[in-house]
């Protein structure tokens, strides 16, 4: 793990460590999880638990090994709630030596999708994500997840064999679809976003609408979310195409300055009673996309 310089551990800046750390802690929840957007939710449930527990944990001596331990019981809890619960240990303990997987299986690993992950028990699917996802030690493996040694070793020699065995299964699951309704909803809202008409989205908006514009604030009402869109109408780094990401209908960004490239970021919609009742934009959140899919 790539250590993040912060101030002395009693003097530790939680709020510019936490920055520093957010996009690789959400790279480990999507992947405990299954999903970025999930991943998201747990990030920021794990974020809270953190900025609550900074005060009364005294001296951290490694506060990045600290927030993955919360960030790992919070996928945890998560995964509980979601009744995916699959078992933590193993009854026996390998002694065996984990070797560092060669630069073929690391790029093979690092790739592969949050849906192969999740096909893997929870702790072999933690311990392969810390260590050929995100570079941790075995110790520090240990620490997250309260194993022993011999017991890390073994989640992780099992995980990559997994792994290498699901890298060989072809996907053959169908393609996701958006429903008609979805498509003509969204492919309006797009519609008009592009075309700058933002009178027009205000009229799709309820009265009661909410904004979270992750990472950075959430607004509630007309009135506030209106600024919202007042801030996107001073800037040119957009262009939205309506598409879906994890099987959900999405709204795709893409950066019209670089032609050809990946989408930046992604807005979600709730609609009721045919109005956009809730809105999430990723904008302040570019991590979001890693390991995601998607489709146009």
């Amino acid at each position: 793990m790539k250590s993040v310089t912060v101030p002395s551990p009693a003097m530790a800046d939680i709020d510019g460590l936490l920055v520093a750390m957010r996009p690789k802690l959400h790279r480990y929840c999507a992947r405990m999880v299954g999903s970025v957007i999930d991943g998201e939710d747990v990030l920021q449930d794990a974020l809270i638990k953190a900025v609550e527990a900074f005060a009364a944990a005294g001296p951290i001596g490694n506060p990045e090994g600290w927030l993955f331990k919360i960030a790992h019981n919070t996928a945890l809890d998560f995964l509980r709630r979601r009744n995916r619960q699959e078992a933590l240990r193993s009854g026996e303990e390998v002694d065996m030596i984990a070797d560092q997987a060669d630069i073929v299986l690391s790029r093979q690993i690092a790739s592969a999708s949050l849906r192969t992950f999740m096909r893997l028990p929870v702790a072999q699917r933690s311990s392969v994500i810390l260590m050929d996802v995100l570079g941790c030690s075995l110790q520090e493996i240990g620490e997250v997840m309260d194993f022993t040694l011999p017991a890390v070793k073994a989640a992780l020699h099992r995980g990559r064999a997994q792994l290498r065995e699901l890298a060989d299964e072809p996907d053959d699951l169908p393609q996701p679809k958006m429903s008609e309704a979805d498509r003509d909803r969204l492919g309006a809202y797009v519609a008009h976003f592009n075309a700058r008409d933002f009178d027009a989205i205000r009229g799709l908006i309820a009265d009661d609408v909410r904004l979270d514009l992750v990472n950075k604030t959430r607004l509630s009402g007309k009135a506030e979310v209106s600024r919202y869109f007042g801030n996107y109408s001073k800037v040119s780094d957009w262009h939205l195409m309506p598409g879906l990401v994890e099987g959900r209908p999405a709204i795709l960004v893409f950066d019209p300055n670089e032609p050809g490239s990946a989408p930046k970021y992604f807005m979600l919609l709730r609609w009721a009673a045919g109005k956009v009742a809730a809105i999430r934009d990723f904008r302040h959140a570019p991590y979001i996309l890693d390991g995601a899919e998607y489709l146009l």
